[in-house]
């Protein structure tokens, strides 16, 4: 029979505890608890969560896997203003928008969201604010428009893209009470994902009208081109930071081209990832981090509302205990 040594060219050490820094693919006996343990790599994955209250599509998602929320969006014949909080496992009413409407952008935290623009029947320039119970209003956009991107905080957030009449490159910065003009986008576009900050913010992908692979990045000034996306697409979700983002769902220029598709972005090109979604769609409600993503809600094939929630987790290494089984 092969032995390990022969495999690798090294000896299973015996030790007292686990070591401080071990290596990928190290392997060794814990002889303290009579454990054989490995430092092994485990692949990015995405996982079922508990379904949100009210299936609907386009609404504005945002804050991290533990603690997002939800709010607006389209319930099957009717916009809405139901706003549902995660707690990483189950979803929870929160506080009605006071304006229902959907196709509308956000940013922020579960306690301190941030919501602008959106339709309602016609484009909307309305803000509305989240203190974890209630939505108060804030100030309105320049620019009345819905199918806009979201990024940053609630006291420094950014708006950029949407439609009117026509996509537009339009970009607002809020300051948590005003929103003025920033540097226009390079490509108009609608329907796109939007990650990072204020003045470190990403857009990408979306609609110009036809489906496009474009990467932005924002310097709180003006826009410069990053790396496309490997899968073109519009209506997706997105999260994350400007050099750390996760762009997953949409729908490809193919009808009914809904996909899974996920991307990770370092800051200067986009990576496909293995993990794709369970429940392929679009216009789902996104939240969390490159490593800790969450995707809510949506529109999947043949174009019927979904409920479904399922959570990102990205690749990692860990010590993991060997078994024979």
């Amino acid at each position: 029979m092969t032995t390990f040594k022969e495999i690798s060219g090294q000896l299973i050490r015996t030790l007292s505890s686990d070591p401080a820094n071990p290596q990928t693919g190290q392997i060794w006996y814990n002889n303290t608890i009579g454990v054989l343990k490995g430092y092994t790599f485990t692949a990015a994955a995405w996982a079922s969560g508990g379904n949100v209250a009210t299936a609907r599509q386009t609404l504005a998602g945002f804050g991290v896997q533990t603690a997002a929320l939800i709010a607006g969006g389209e319930d099957p014949g009717a916009v809405t203003g139901a706003t549902e909080e995660y707690n990483g496992s189950t979803w929870s009413g929160g506080g009605s928008m006071g304006t229902a409407r959907r196709i509308l952008g956000g940013c922020g935290t579960q306690t301190a969201g941030l919501v602008f623009g959106g339709f309602t029947g016609g484009n909307e320039n309305l803000t509305e604010e989240y203190n974890g119970s209630t939505w108060a209003g804030g100030g309105n956009l320049g620019t009345t428009r819905r199918g806009l991107a979201g990024a940053g905080t609630q006291t420094a957030g950014l708006g950029f893209g949407g439609f009117t009449t026509v996509a537009v490159t339009a970009t607002e910065e809020y300051n948590g009470t005003a929103w003025t003009g920033g540097g226009n986008m390079s490509t108009a576009r609608q329907a796109l994902g939007g990650a990072g900050t204020q003045t470190a913010g990403l857009g990408f992908g979306g609609n110009a009208p036809a489906a496009t692979n474009a990467t932005e990045a924002y310097n709180g000034t003006a826009w410069t081109t990053g790396g496309n996306l490997n899968t073109t697409r519009g209506n997706l979700g997105g999260t994350g930071l400007q050099t750390a983002a996760l762009a997953f769902g949409g729908a490809a220029p193919t009808i009914p081209g809904v996909t899974g598709a996920t991307e990770e972005y370092n800051g200067t090109a986009w990576t496909t990832s293995p993990a794709t979604l369970a429940s392929a769609r679009d216009r789902g409600g996104p939240a969390g981090t490159t490593t800790a993503a969450l995707y809510s809600a949506g529109e999947g094939p043949p174009g019927g509302n979904v409920n479904n929630t399922e959570e990102f987790t990205g690749a990692f290494l860990s010590t993991q205990t060997i078994t024979t089984s």
